[in-house]
């Protein structure tokens, strides 16, 4: 927690609040839809219509406002946006898409990166159809469902089915935020398809907090990968935790 005083960060993010119980659960139970009718009865809905930037400040206002969204957020959203405007991907695939959030941000900055050179394509791997299917309206309504497309079910199926069909035959940009213990084994799984090429980003989120140990040892141990650790915040002056960025040598 940085050193903000907690009075001046609950008045800010009134949310925050509800982690001071015990027993608060911190996602689906019906916040997901909830946002979205948050966001379509919002007064400035009709100008979020493709415009990625102020569609993420209005999930951005019900996250600190109202409920807590599991979502990359906006402290480590902009690391990783940064770090996809560095590298230019042309082709991003995320593990856990949840509601779109950072499929949105880090599309916004391919489609910018792009420019009149060829499309880049995201995919948005969701393990739970009720967050795909929200996934997908709110990055309809960012104007980028061309260059994304949401797959629902499990990665390591996603992933083999693609590789067979030939749909991937590499990622530039590989994204883990599903579940934890999962980033090791779905890793591996994309080392065996060959789609992991040297110059390719791999970037974990929620390594400390809720923690990927088991991951965060295998990269660094890996002779294939450089792999460096970058701190960022769940929610703005609070919760700490830090993304493990991996470079394919």
């Amino acid at each position: 927690m940085s050193s903000t005083e907690p009075q001046t960060i609950y008045e800010k993010y009134p949310s925050l609040k509800q982690f001071k119980d015990a027993n608060y659960t911190e996602w689906n139970d019906g916040r997901e839809e909830s946002l979205l009718v948050y966001i379509k009865g919002h007064p400035d809905f009709a100008s979020m219509h493709h415009n990625p930037s102020k569609l993420l400040q209005a999930i951005d206002g019900f996250a600190y406002q109202q409920e807590f969204l599991i979502n990359i957020g906006s402290n480590k959203g902009r690391i990783v946006s940064d770090l996809v405007a560095e590298r230019k991907p042309k082709v991003l695939v995320e593990l856990g898409g949840y509601i779109g959030y950072s499929a949105i941000l880090f599309a916004d900055q391919m489609r910018r990166n792009a420019a009149t050179d060829s499309p880049p394509h995201l995919w948005s791997l969701e393990f739970e159809p009720r967050f795909a299917a929200i996934a997908t309206e709110l990055i309809n309504i960012a104007g980028l469902s061309d260059i994304v497309t949401v797959v629902t079910g499990p990665a390591e199926e996603s992933l083999r089915g693609f590789k067979t069909d030939g749909r991937l035959d590499h990622i530039d940009f590989l994204f883990l935020d599903h579940v934890e213990t999962l980033y090791t084994q779905d890793l591996k799984v994309c080392e065996e398809l060959g789609l992991l090429k040297s110059g390719g980003i791999v970037v974990a989120d929620n390594v400390v907090r809720p923690g990927a140990p088991e991951y965060r040892d295998y990269v660094r141990g890996h002779p294939g990968l450089k792999s460096w650790g970058i701190k960022g915040l769940i929610m703005p002056g609070e919760f700490e935790d830090e993304l493990e960025v991996s470079e394919v040598l």
